[in-house]
């Protein structure tokens, strides 16, 4: 089921959807290798039905080079800002730097200054960094919106326009030094809220500009992640335009994901909250895109072992840096265990690790005998409450931009990348 990005065969129409202090490198790795768990799960299967004749799978068209074809999914990073990856921002810098089995590098990016964006993609491109780059217009957080960034953006035409188009040019540019094209796809919402929708023109604008493909996360900001996402806006969103649509919200395991693709028609779905703390998740939606049945239930050893993996990982991420790594898998490791037998007293102390061997020596004291537990399953992740979009004033009065807004958007931009 091979949806084109462009330049880009997407063989397993999955996205990992960006998420801040969560979709890093070392997170990335694990999804990526589930999800080629799932594939080859799927390709085994399907040879022994064949009886041993003919291979069921062959390898990706070997005219297609490293960066243009990815087998078992897209792996995107965390948001990185335009505004830090222009100015050379070292961690900017270090949180692009790709998982080295991945074989397309997938870079989001946010920027609310046109120039900008496009020279932040040009940088990508000219220093081979990217082989596609998503932008986002999805971020429903105040601090973000309250200066006409992230999900209040589409909302002004004109400015939602110019990044996009000067995104896209700049994309194309590269062309002749890389010898193949970085394709652009877009997140968006539905829109500020339920009587501002932004979606339909925003894929209106995005078709005539050349983007490749669109992500709807199918709830507007003013829903942050509360209530159920609307799927039917998905609906409408691939009826009305030519381009791949990726479904995103409400997806948590694979009936979720048959349904949304069901119900919708969408050509793929991205996956955020639903992979916290269950990379095995991808194992399960590959082998489904490629036609096997198959759920993951790791027992609480092999979910302990994937625990101190991602641990070893993050290490090697964060250069040597092993305190920083254990403070930022102590979140991964609540979510890993979700629905286990483990005990308040040890999920207290697994929260306050600071070394690989603290975590090791605190599994061993778990019953790492348990079987998958039902209640691991499941919505995850917070889903908070409806809540009133902050906004620029006047910034519904109008949907262009009026000269006091033009000259006060730079303080929407952002120079701290993940979010």
């Amino acid at each position: 089921m091979t949806v084109r990005l462009g330049s880009l065969a997407l063989e397993t129409p999955v996205i990992l959807a960006p998420m801040a202090g969560v979709t890093n490198p070392p997170f990335r790795q694990l999804c990526r290798e589930a999800a080629e768990r799932g594939v080859d799960a799927a390709f085994a299967t399907a040879r022994r039905l064949a009886g041993h004749g003919e291979p069921a799978h062959t390898d990706a068209d070997p005219r297609l080079s490293a960066g243009t074809c990815a087998p078992a999914g897209l792996w995107v990073c965390e948001m990185i800002t335009s505004r830090a990856l222009v100015e050379g921002n070292a961690e900017t810098l270090n949180m692009i730097r790709p998982d080295p089995g991945d074989p397309v590098r997938s870079v989001q990016l946010y920027g609310v200054d046109p120039a900008v964006v496009a020279r932040a993609v040009r940088t990508l491109a000219e220093e081979d960094l990217a082989d596609h780059v998503d932008l986002n217009f999805g971020c429903p957080v105040p601090k973000v919106t309250r200066k006409g960034g992230g999900a209040a953006l589409p909302w002004k035409l004109d400015l939602f326009e110019a990044i996009v188009d000067q995104a896209v040019r700049a994309a194309r540019s590269a062309v002749a030094a890389r010898g193949r094209e970085i394709p652009v796809t877009v997140k968006i919402r539905i829109g500020i809220d339920n009587d501002h929708e932004t979606f339909r023109d925003a894929a209106r604008i995005c078709e005539d500009a050349g983007v490749a493909g669109i992500i709807l996360h199918a709830r507007t900001a003013a829903q942050h992640y509360a209530g159920q996402a609307n799927w039917d806006r998905i609906g409408d969103l691939v009826a009305m335009t030519k381009l791949p649509v990726f479904g995103n919200g409400d997806v948590f395991g694979v009936e979720d994901a048959d349904h949304l693709l069901q119900h919708t028609g969408c050509a793929g779905i991205a996956i955020g909250r639903g992979c916290q703390g269950r990379p095995w998740i991808f194992t399960d939606l590959a082998a489904y895109f490629h036609g096997y049945d198959f759920h993951a239930e790791p027992s609480l050893r092999e979910v302990a072992n994937t625990i101190i993996r991602h641990g070893e990982l993050s290490i090697a991420h964060f250069n040597g840096d092993e305190y920083r790594a254990m403070r930022e898998l102590r979140k991964h490791i609540s979510w890993y265990l979700r629905g286990f037998a483990v005990g308040g007293q040890a999920r207290r102390q697994l929260a306050l690790v600071s070394t690989l061997d603290e975590v090791k020596e605190r599994l061993e004291q778990l019953d790492l005998y348990q079987p998958y537990p039902q209640a691991a399953d499941g919505p995850r992740g917070r889903a908070g409450g409806y809540r009133r979009p902050h906004l620029p004033d006047g910034w519904l009065e109008s949907r262009t931009l009026s000269p006091a807004q033009r000259n006060s958007l730079h303080l929407a931009e952002l120079n701290i990348s993940g979010g």
